[in-house]
């Protein structure tokens, strides 16, 4: 837990501590507020033990919509997102008469964010939101009115409250024993998922019912079906049988650089910010390079978010459809006794590939806010003593986060590739959100 002040909340105070004192840039301070609340997100995410992959997602794209509508409330340009995204209506409205400031209404909006998906962190998690609003609030309350700081602040919470009541209803508000089942049928075809870990709680399987939360763009969580895979057998001329053999053999020929790879992209829960959080954090870093305005980054950050979210909602329905059984477990019944993962094989069934699926999300999301052969540097994990990787366009990295799961050990071949279509199926109805007028 001590990571969270060193990386993010104690740095972020004495960068507060260092700034002059200046005329009121009413635009620098919504982004300071945009990119401190994020910063901490991607820590508390890490922290927060119900956080697992489809948990996290969910909890980016209620944020981002939160940071949209609080600024689209006061931008005539912008366009609200009640009616575009499923069950989401209308939003507070300011008075036109009345003076609110932007910051302001952000700064309360995030802060009620947080409280609202991220209250059950733990002691150190809790003491870092509370000194966060203290220290947003007395950067962006100086030099105005109270009554305008009141108004501002009011307006901000009814923002946070309204997307807060709406997330209440979509069926994943709740997290019962870290999103293990206390009782679960196992199928008994040699095709079906059995527990991969020794871990008690790990003889369930992972959110079984997360294929039912609500989505936010697509209309159904089976609006993207993944492909059929291949015909289960593990007769060694079989396709199935292959794409096991390829697993086996790129694991027992990994260079140093697909090793890196598999590490880089495995973003476990409470050793990462997760696999959506992974993303969340290379636009973090895009907008801090290319210097975007906060509205530029929040119209990157909820398209994002709606995208691996839904991405999550419609693998997740997909995987408990195929209950498919895990490489190590094939492997070992059928190749090779003694075989073991380059990773840990997360608790849950095979197909498709979950991280597959949010990055092709991820890809068709961000490729539509920035355009084709965008080039960036992701150093999300430097801090975790592994280098930056550069990528050419948002397609080149999710390919490669793709694959990073085969060598891993994680997944066939066949679960990376049909992952990827249906997740760019999936990221289709969050990049065609309209944002503005």
């Amino acid at each position: 837990m001590m990571v969270l002040f060193r990386r993010t909340l104690l740095g972020l105070m004495m960068a507060a501590i260092a700034l002059p004192a200046q005329a009121r840039d009413a635009a620098g301070l919504q982004r300071d507020v945009l990119f401190g609340w994020y910063d901490l997100v991607l820590e508390l995410v890490r922290h927060t033990p119900t956080y697992s992959p489809p948990v996290a997602a969910r909890a980016f794209a209620y944020v981002g919509v939160i940071s949209h509508e609080a600024q689209a409330a006061l931008d005539p340009a912008a366009q609200t997102l009640a009616g575009q995204l499923n069950g989401l209506t209308a939003l507070p409205v300011a008075d036109p008469g009345l003076e609110y400031d932007g910051a302001v209404v952000l700064d309360a909006a995030l802060g009620a964010a947080m409280q609202e998906f991220f209250g059950n962190t733990g002691p150190t998690g809790q003491r870092a939101m509370a000194a966060m609003r203290d220290m947003m609030a007395a950067r962006v309350d100086e030099g105005l009115t109270p009554e305008v700081i009141a108004r501002s602040r009011a307006f901000g919470l009814a923002i946070a409250a309204h997307v807060g009541d709406w997330a209440q209803s979509d069926g994943g508000a709740v997290v019962q024993n870290m999103g293990f089942p206390y009782d679960y049928t196992f199928g008994e075809d040699p095709k079906d998922w059995r527990p991969t870990s020794a871990i008690s709680m790990q003889q369930a399987p992972l959110l079984p019912d997360w294929g039912k939360v609500r989505p936010f763009a697509m209309p159904l969580a089976t609006s993207c079906p993944v492909a059929p895979h291949p015909a289960f057998s593990e007769a060694p001329d079989s396709e199935f049988y292959a794409n096991a053999m390829a697993v086996y053999n790129a694991s027992k020929a990994l260079t140093p650089e697909q090793e890196e790879i598999a590490r880089f992209w495995s973003d476990d829960p409470m050793l990462s910010p997760t696999p959506p959080g992974h993303w969340v954090s290379i636009v973090v870093q895009i907008a801090r390079r290319d210097g975007l305005s906060a509205r530029k980054t929040t119209e990157a950050l909820v398209v994002l978010g709606v995208a691996v979210a839904d991405g999550f909602i419609g693998c997740w329905h997909e995987k408990y459809v195929y209950n498919l059984v895990r490489p190590v477990t094939y492997i070992k019944r059928n190749i090779d006794p003694a075989w073991e993962t380059l990773l840990i094989t997360p608790p849950f069934p095979e197909y498709p590939s979950g991280h597959s699926v949010q990055s092709g999300a991820a890809e068709v999301a961000l490729t539509a806010v920035f355009g084709d052969d965008f080039a960036f540097e992701d150093a999300t994990h430097e801090d975790d003593g592994l280098a930056a990787r550069s990528f050419s366009s948002f397609t080149e990295a999710a390919e490669e986060a793709a694959i990073s799961r085969m060598y891993g050990g994680i997944h066939y071949p066949f679960a990376n590739a049909n992952g990827l279509e249906q997740g760019r199926c999936i990221g289709a109805y969050a990049a065609g959100l309209r944002l503005m007028k």
